[in-house]
């Protein structure tokens, strides 16, 4: 599917405005079915759209926000995305939101999913709102193109939500959402920033193959815009 471009001549003009757009699907989510549901991304792009988010005059207390992946560490570390959101973006106004974590107590991710899916089906789904990331080596959520897991999470008729990946280019064991829980959802962002990043996902679009840059994949199953500043 073509991939709608949304461009900004400034990371603080992208975020400010993202930010509003994001509050107003969210809204709507709220006024049409009681409850909206918000899927975010990890990393440091997100932090100054966090910020801008935590101050969205909506009714919080009705939005449920989770992640799009999580590296498996307690949350005390750095390195957790759930300590990230914490304290990032659900302060201020979104401190009401409710969070639903996709870490766990198990020492193995693979032993968690199950559970993790049964948490994440408490949301308001599809999900309303769900932003991407994208790395250097093309991959989006924990869908790692080094990850020998990688065929299962781009298996669309899987019928799962999670899958537990060992990307072996990067720390940490993960839990993403698969493609097809990606892909359902209402609202497909991914956010960017830098020239760099806008090089490597005009490359993967152009050359190629979803096992090779997993955001192809996404990009290929569904309506995504792009958010992009330099």
């Amino acid at each position: 599917m073509p991939l709608t471009q949304s461009i900004y001549e400034s990371a603080e003009a992208l975020n400010t405005e993202f930010a509003a757009e994001i509050a107003g699907k969210l809204a709507t989510g709220i006024a049409e079915r009681g409850r909206a549901s918000l899927m975010v991304s990890g990393g440091r792009t997100p932090l100054p759209l966090f910020k801008a988010l935590s101050h969205a005059d909506i009714d919080w207390s009705k939005v449920d926000v989770s992640l799009v992946d999580e590296r498996w560490v307690d949350e005390s570390s750095d390195a957790s995305n759930t300590r990230l959101v914490k304290d990032n973006l659900l302060v201020n106004n979104a401190a009401a939101a409710r969070f639903i974590e996709m870490k766990s107590a198990e020492a193995d991710a693979a032993d968690a999913v199950i559970a993790c899916e049964a948490r994440l089906a408490a949301m308001s789904q599809p999900f309303d709102v769900l932003i991407l990331g994208m790395g250097e080596d093309g991959h989006t959520a924990s869908l790692f193109p080094c990850s020998e897991q990688l065929a299962a999470g781009l298996q669309m008729d899987s019928g799962r939500v999670c899958i537990a990946t060992q990307p072996t280019t990067a720390p940490h064991q993960r839990m993403s959402l698969t493609l097809p829980a990606i892909v359902a959802s209402r609202n497909i962002y991914l956010h960017l920033t830098g020239d760099k990043k806008r090089q490597v996902l005009e490359d993967a679009v152009a050359n190629a193959t979803a096992t090779e840059k997993p955001i192809v994949a996404v990009i290929n199953a569904a309506q995504v815009t792009l958010k992009w500043a330099p």
